[in-house]
């Protein structure tokens, strides 16, 4: 039943009740409302993700560059690059760690650094990461206390692509705590294996466990029915993508983010329990007259010229 309700809640957290209206982008120049309008013609980027209640996503650009993605709670993702390849992404805000459909009152500081191989492909990720969390009130009457370091982590991500389709292929984490007055050691690890139907992401199997042991949770996200559309993630660079799905360890329902097109059905399933029963989800998209979606899952897309 615990695996029920946290599939419903993974779920939920995935999609909403949606609107869309007018805005203006963050210089104060009008925006189209895509979902009345033909949509935008010529070069575009996409500006923000909006539910009817919350902005779940504000891109912020540097000439062609995404340099500052502003998100829930006032969270702020910073990109930074080299040349056109992104070097460092660091992150400050909240974060739904538990996969309750929530952010957690915890919150996270991040920062990545980005290595790239001979063949100019993304090679490793590796992350220092600090939690913190408020302290208790002294009295039941009085606010909690600031914000206290409760642990550092270290993660190590190794990207693989397929040799010969040049699509991601793998990613292989390593996680460990680190403790004062002890030698780092990582202890925990994640495999996470990608398969297309043509260039879209089909299925997304990852598991995890201690290092050197056989794992000890396995799950598999498939996404089904793709349109011929094309998706908004296609204007954000594919590192920052990646990132975004390794902000969280259960953050990978958000694949359908690395494929051209969008799927109009997608589900998860928790492969350790004896009868495993996938948890699914649909929807049906809306799209501007450049064939850009415009909304899909309780999302609204909004687009800016570029």
């Amino acid at each position: 039943m615990k695996q029920i309700f946290y599939f419903i809640l993974l779920i939920a957290g995935f999609s909403s009740i949606h609107s869309c209206k007018n805005l203006l982008d963050e210089d104060g120049n009008p925006l189209l409302d895509l979902n009345n309008t033909g949509g935008l013609n010529g070069p575009r980027a996409l500006y923000r993700e909006i539910t009817a209640k919350d902005t779940l996503a504000e891109y912020h650009y540097s000439g062609l560059l995404v340099t500052k993605v502003i998100t829930d709670s006032a969270s702020i993702t910073d990109i930074m690059y080299s040349g056109d390849k992104i070097s460092q992404i660091s992150f400050n805000g909240f974060l739904d760690l538990d996969g309750n459909g929530k952010l957690d009152k915890d919150s996270v500081s991040y920062t990545q650094l980005f290595n790239y191989g001979n063949n100019s492909k993304l090679q490793t990720i590796s992350e220092n990461r600090s939690i913190f969390r408020r302290t208790p009130p002294v009295l039941p009457t009085d606010p909690p206390g600031p914000q206290t370091l409760l642990r550092k982590e270290k993660s190590l991500y190794r990207i693989v692509y397929n040799p010969v389709t040049a699509k991601l292929d793998s990613i292989d984490m390593k996680n460990g705590v680190e403790v004062t007055g002890t030698s780092f050691a990582f202890t925990n690890y994640s495999k996470t294996a990608y398969s297309y139907t043509g260039d879209n992401v089909s299925n997304v199997i990852r598991h995890y466990g201690l290092i050197n042991n056989a794992p000890t949770k396995k799950y598999s996200y498939d996404y089904y029915a793709y349109d011929d559309q094309i998706s908004p993630f296609t204007l954000l660079p594919q590192a920052y993508k990646i990132s975004r799905l390794l902000s969280t360890i259960i953050n990978d329902k958000e694949s359908l983010i690395l494929s051209p097109n969008n799927p109009k059905r997608w589900s998860v399933t928790d492969l350790t329990v004896p009868i495993p029963v996938p948890v699914v989800r649909s929807t049906n998209y809306a799209y501007d007259l450049q064939t850009y979606m415009t909304k899909g899952y309780g999302v609204n897309y909004i687009y800016k010229p570029q």
